[in-house]
């Protein structure tokens, strides 16, 4: 509350205040941590040989407490954990596609949303942070260049916010652009609806070569997961415009659902097999059951 009563204004319009400052408290958990040996550019608060204070951030349970200032919290009773400065750094690159089949039923606005929650984690723990949104074809993706740090939240919250989506840009092409222009190893967080005729199996191999770890996030819209549908229809690809008659609608669903279900089990077994993650969710799953449940339980994040 703002003094006199008021509502406090909400810091981004992608989540609520009280989310931003729940993400504030999370970090990034992968499975191996891909850094690189560059002086000066991971900042950590746990063990190693310290070369810098850096600065403060919230203990979360698992922290060393060894690290906690406890001058600060004789006088806030509230604990911080020193960050030091480490010579090795974990890059997160976010990788958005805002392509015309994200724009179905709150697909890219939950894509959005993600991004700036992954984002907020990184540079919150002081990783190094770019961002990458992939609609149209071209020599470059509208891109965030790397930052890191508590000053850099505005710059990342802004840079999604302002993502324009839209395009025929399929996946696996906006993946090989962005790694002509990536430098960089840790981890590589793909928000898609994976709804491509193209393979899969080459850009995420990239991805690992890369030394990037794949947190691969389907998105996509309940009618996707579960169409109504029956009677003679035409189907419309919305970023080629082809179309399909199909006559009896009703009768292929148990069809479709083999299909899109196999899709889901290729993705999740091709992530495992580059010691990635995979994770499907529905544009309507409630975002805090999806940030602080879903990932957590899955061990995404901590």
């Amino acid at each position: 509350m703002e003094p006199g009563g008021g509502t406090a204004a909400r810091f981004t319009a992608l989540f609520e205040n009280d989310v931003l400052a729940r993400l504030e408290r999370l970090r990034l958990n992968p499975v191996r941590r891909q850094t690189n040996r560059t002086q000066g550019e991971h900042l950590s608060g746990k063990g190693g040989a310290s070369i810098e204070f850096a600065d403060y951030r919230d203990y979360v349970p698992g922290d060393d407490v060894r690290y906690v200032d406890w001058n600060i919290f004789s006088r806030l009773n509230r604990p911080f954990v020193k960050l030091y400065r480490h010579e090795e750094e974990m890059h997160v690159v976010v990788i958005v596609d805002a392509s015309t089949s994200m724009m179905f039923q709150d697909k890219f606005e939950r894509a959005k949303q993600l991004a700036a929650a992954f984002g907020v984690m990184g540079i919150m723990n002081l990783e190094k942070v770019s961002l990458y949104a992939c609609n149209h074809p071209g020599p470059r993706p509208l891109s965030l260049p790397p930052c890191t740090g508590r000053m850099s939240l505005r710059r990342v919250l802004s840079f999604v916010e302002g993502i324009p989506g839209g395009g025929q840009y399929p996946i696996e092409s906006a993946v090989d652009s962005v790694l002509r222009w990536h430098r960089g190893r840790g981890v590589a967080v793909v928000l898609s609806d994976f709804l491509t005729f193209g393979d899969l199996e080459r850009p995420l191999n990239r991805l690992f070569s890369a030394g990037l770890e794949i947190f691969a996030v389907q998105i996509l819209s309940p009618q996707e997961i579960n169409p109504e549908t029956t009677g003679d229809l035409r189907f419309v690809d919305s970023e080629t415009g082809y179309t399909l008659d199909v006559s009896s609608a009703g009768d292929l669903l148990g069809i479709y659902q083999d299909h899109r279900l196999a899709l889901e089990d290729e993705l999740a077994l091709m992530c495992r097999q580059r010691s990635g993650r995979f994770l499907s969710i529905s544009s309507q799953d409630p975002l805090d059951w999806v940030l602080f449940d879903l990932f957590r339980r899955r061990g995404w994040v901590r």
